[in-house]
């Protein structure tokens, strides 16, 4: 049996590159994270030479990850932001080293920065996720419209520096919702067509915040487009366990469960072997009568 049949509701196209290629959204993907920073919160320093990133990137798509998910920017709480410049030396020469190596892996760049998106774009990436949904740099949404590449929008209150000083809502679910809505409609004013939504857990929001928008996660689902859960080794599963990012695959394990009976489409996690699990495990649970 495949390890990805899953149905997500609504049926959605599937997911176009600008070369042609397709990531089929009849099931869920897993979104495999490689980030080249010295400082992320969980796995920083880690894989900053092209070889050590190389390696990960082998265990992911072994793995069966179907998209790799570069940064080369921190976007923890706190975090200084760096030049577009200084981003591209980082994640220019392990990107080259991964297409190189496997030219046929959908590669997402994960920036906020115009420049970044399209020198990376120019370089084989086929998809831009960005944490601010295009409000860090006025010329984002018109890049990846000329770049012809899908393009993940993601909520965040604030700015990586400031976003879990006291973040308050009113009404986190439609505040969220609204934000995407608008950014979706910016998008496609500008001509983006193919669009990925993510509400954006631990980027501006409380605990209660995170788990009320997982509690509420199928409402995005009106939108009509694939929603993208990046839970993995979050603060909203070790501030409830009282544990560190490095002993959180279990919490990360129970929240893509969950993400996904709530209609995630995408999940993006550090661990793809655990998540393909749990992809596989739902769906028996939501469909019995599938032949092991």
């Amino acid at each position: 049996m495949s390890t990805n049949t899953l149905q997500t509701g609504n049926k959605l196209a599937p997911l176009q590159m600008a070369d042609g290629r397709q990531l089929s959204l009849d099931h869920p993907l897993v979104m495999g994270i490689i980030n080249i920073t010295p400082d992320s919160f969980y796995d920083g320093g880690k894989y900053t030479n092209p070889k050590n990133a190389i390696e990960q990137v082998d265990k992911l798509l072994t793995e069966g990850a179907d998209i790799i998910d570069i940064g080369a920017a921190s976007t923890r709480p706190g975090a200084e932001l760096i030049s577009p410049e200084n981003e591209l030396k980082r994640i220019l020469p392990v990107l080259d080293a991964v297409i190189t190596k496997h030219p046929h892996a959908i590669i997402s760049i994960d920036t906020f920065h115009s420049e970044v998106a399209e020198e990376c774009v120019n370089h084989g990436a086929a998809i831009i996720n960005d944490i601010s949904g295009g409000t860090l740099d006025g010329k984002m949404i018109d890049t990846v419209a000329k770049l012809k590449v899908p393009y993940i929008i993601m909520h965040m209150q604030g700015s990586p520096q400031n976003m879990q000083i006291e973040p308050v809502y009113n009404n986190v679910v439609n505040e969220v919702y609204d934000f995407l809505a608008d950014r979706v409609k910016a998008a496609r004013t500008a001509g983006i067509k193919q669009l990925v939504i993510d509400p954006g857990f631990g980027f501006g929001k409380t605990v209660e915040h995170n788990y009320l928008l997982l509690r509420n996660l199928s409402k995005f689902k009106e939108l009509g487009l694939p929603i993208l859960a990046g839970v993995s080794r979050k603060s909203m599963i070790n501030k409830v366990l009282k544990t560190k990012p490095e002993n959180a695959l279990t919490g990360t394990i129970a929240l893509n469960t969950l993400a996904l009976l709530q209609g995630a489409n995408i999940l993006r996690v550090h661990d793809v072997k655990e998540a393909k699990q749990v992809i596989k495990m739902v769906n028996q649970f939501l469909h019995p009568d599938t032949q092991v």
